[in-house]
């Protein structure tokens, strides 16, 4: 039980982070490889981690919201108006957790700031990492361990993944800078 619980804690540790953390298939690919947890445990518990982990960040993240000038929150609103206007687009917002092609840190950052509903991101959010776990799981137990340990040193060091973490954190700070109450067309829900 001590290894499944150390897993639990790393992955909650990545999720809790706001960015600059490694990936996480390196760490489900190592306790694939060297460990013989059964790989549904394995999965289930890394998935659980990951979603809490990530859910706690976007509640962290509201707590920031009111120290945004007016101009800013009230921008964040209309943006979170816009999610929740109509079924499809709040569709669309939780197939992105399921399937994000970016970060999802800050997916998780956007959707605290927006206001949006955090349990219906958080278990879209699960059921991906269920698939993409059994994913990266499945591979390495195929792999060896060498070249996994050469890939996760790689993953950790490597510029593209530190450019890519800044370039999304800057791609959030523009999208909190849009004037969103024009998209709404000046008009707020009752």
């Amino acid at each position: 039980m001590g290894q499944l619980a150390l897993l639990f804690l790393i992955v909650s540790a990545i999720h809790l982070a706001p960015a600059f953390t490694p990936p996480t298939w390196p760490v489900i690919a190592l306790y694939a490889v060297n460990t013989s947890l059964p790989m549904p445990l394995l999965v289930v518990t890394a998935a659980i981690a990951a979603a809490l982990g990530r859910h706690v960040l976007a509640r962290a993240t509201r707590i920031f919201e009111h120290r945004f000038p007016a101009r800013l929150r009230k921008n964040l609103d209309a943006a979170g108006e816009l999610v929740e206007r109509r079924p499809a687009n709040r569709l669309i917002g939780l197939l992105l957790f399921v399937f994000a092609p970016v970060p999802s840190a800050q997916l998780f950052e956007a959707a605290g700031l927006i206001g949006v509903p955090l349990w219906p991101c958080t278990l879209a959010f699960f059921v991906g990492r269920l698939g993409y776990y059994t994913l990266y799981a499945f591979t390495a137990r195929q792999l060896s361990a060498n070249r996994l340990l050469d890939d996760f040193r790689g993953q950790l060091t490597s510029p593209l993944g530190i450019a890519v973490q800044l370039l999304v954190i800057v791609g959030l700070i523009l999208l909190m800078r849009v004037d969103w109450t024009r998209w709404l067309g000046g008009q707020r829900r009752p």
